[in-house]
C-alpha cells in the first residue's frame, strides 16, 4: 500500500464550530491523521510518500473556478475586515435558500461565506485553503501511481472531503478528494470509476458533483438522513438524473445498526459496483462507523474493519482509498489501517 500523507494537514485548526445550537471545540482535529500515521509507522505499514505538486485547473474539473477563488483568498479578505479577525475563525451567518438568489456573487465578505456554506459547522481557518489544497494533492497523486499501474493507495489526509460540493464546502470539508480522484482517473483512461462511501455521513457533495454522469457510478452506506447529518440528501430513492439515471445508489441504514447489517449493505453496494462494470475504486474511507465515535451512531469494531479491507479487496479493481471522518480519536489510527491490512491481506489472499 503506497500512501501518500499531507503534512500541512495541521495548519487547518478550527476552534469551533456550531453543534446542536451551541459553539463547541472542533471534532475534526489535527490529531485524526497523526494518529493513522503513527499506526502505519507502527505496523511498518508501506511507504509513505508527500503528495505531488498539481495545477489548480485540476481541481477546476471539479469545483467552481468563483468558489476555488473565494477559498484562495477567503482568509486574507476575513483579516482585512477586521484585524482583530485574525485571532478568530470565520463562519457563515446567512445562506441563499430556497427563493434567494445563487447566482449573484455579492461584494459582501459575509454573503459570500454564505453563499458558498452549507453549514456553520466547518470553520476557515488562516490554514485552511493551504491544508485543502495539499490534501487535494495527496487523492491526485494516489489516482495517479494507481492509474499507472499499482494496486492500491491511500490518501491520508485532513479536512475531509466528500461533503464539499462543486461550490460549497461544509461537514468541515473544503475540496472533494474523493470526486477529485475518480475524475483524475476518468482523464487517465479509465472509463468507468465507481465511488463507495462508507462514511458514516452520506457524500452529499460527491453524489451531487456525479449525479447526472454515467461515467462514474457513486453508492455510499451511511445513517438514515431522515435523523443524520446531512439530512437533506442520501435517500433512497436519489438514483441519479439526466445521462446519470440509474448511477447512484443510496444505502442508508438506521442508528444502531450493528456490522452484520452493515456488512450485507457494503455487499449490496459491492454487487451494483460490479453490475456497473467499474474500472476503478475510489474509497470515501470513513471511520466514524465505529462504536465508539462521538457524533455518530453505528456499532462496527475494530476487529470489524479488517473484515471491510478484504471485502474491498475482493472486487479485485485498482483502488484509491481517501481518509474521511472518524471523530473517536484515540482508536481512529488502528482501525483506518486495519482496513488497509484487511485490503492488503485480501490481495494476497485473491486467486
Amino acid at each position: 500500500m503506497i500512501t501518500f500523507y499531507n503534512h500541512l494537514h495541521a495548519q487547518h485548526q478550527g476552534k469551533l464550530e456550531m453543534f446542536r445550537g451551541e459553539l463547541v471545540p472542533c471534532f475534526e482535529v489535527p490529531a485524526r491523521a497523526d494518529h493513522v500515521l503513527a499506526e502505519l509507522q507502527r505496523r511498518h505499514f508501506g511507504t509513505v510518500h508527500a503528495p505531488q505538486g498539481f495545477d489548480d485547473a485540476v481541481l477546476a474539473r471539479i469545483h467552481s473556478p468563483r468558489y476555488l477563488d473565494f477559498l484562495a483568498h477567503a482568509w486574507d479578505e476575513w483579516v482585512a475586515l477586521d484585524p482583530a479577525n485574525a485571532q478568530r475563525d470565520a463562519l457563515p451567518s446567512v445562506w441563499p435558500v430556497r427563493t434567494l438568489r445563487s447566482d449573484v456573487l455579492p461584494a459582501n465578505f459575509a454573503a459570500r461565506m454564505g453563499l458558498f456554506s452549507m453549514d456553520a459547522g466547518s470553520p476557515l481557518t488562516s490554514g485552511t485553503w493551504v491544508a485543502a489544497r495539499a490534501g487535494a494533492n495527496c487523492a491526485l497523486s494516489a489516482a495517479q501511481v494507481v492509474a499507472q499501474g499499482a494496486r492500491s493507495a491511500f490518501a491520508l489526509t485532513r479536512p475531509p472531503g466528500h461533503h464539499a460540493g462543486a461550490d460549497f464546502l461544509g461537514g468541515y470539508c473544503f475540496l472533494n478528494n474523493a470526486a477529485l480522484a475518480a475524475q483524475a482517473l476518468r482523464d487517465q483512461g479509465a472509463e468507468r470509476v465507481a465511488v463507495l462511501d462508507i462514511d458514516y455521513h452520506h457524500g452529499n457533495g460527491t453524489q451531487a458533483i456525479f449525479y447526472e454522469r454515467a461515467d462514474v457510478y457513486f453508492t455510499s452506506i451511511h445513517g438514515d438522513p431522515h435523523t443524520e447529518y446531512p439530512f437533506f440528501l442520501g435517500y433512497a430513492d436519489e438514483l441519479g438524473a439526466g445521462a446519470g439515471l440509474g448511477f447512484n445508489r443510496n444505502l442508508p441504514l438506521p442508528r444502531g445498526s450493528d456490522f452484520v447489517t452493515w456488512r450485507e449493505a457494503l455487499a449490496q453496494a459491492l454487487r451494483d459496483i460490479g453490475r456497473f462494470g467499474a474500472q476503478a475504486l475510489v474509497v470515501s474511507l470513513g471511520m466514524d462507523t465505529f462504536e465508539g465515535d462521538p457524533i455518530s451512531g453505528f456499532r462496527l469494531r475494530s476487529e470489524d474493519y479488517l473484515k471491510v479491507g478484504a471485502d474491498l479487496a475482493q472486487m479485485g479493481l485498482p483502488t484509491v482509498l481517501v481518509f474521511e471522518g472518524g471523530y473517536a480519536v484515540a482508536e481512529v489510527g488502528v482501525n483506518a489501517v486495519n482496513v488497509l491490512q484487511g485490503f492488503e491481506e485480501g490481495v494476497r489472499g485473491s486467486p
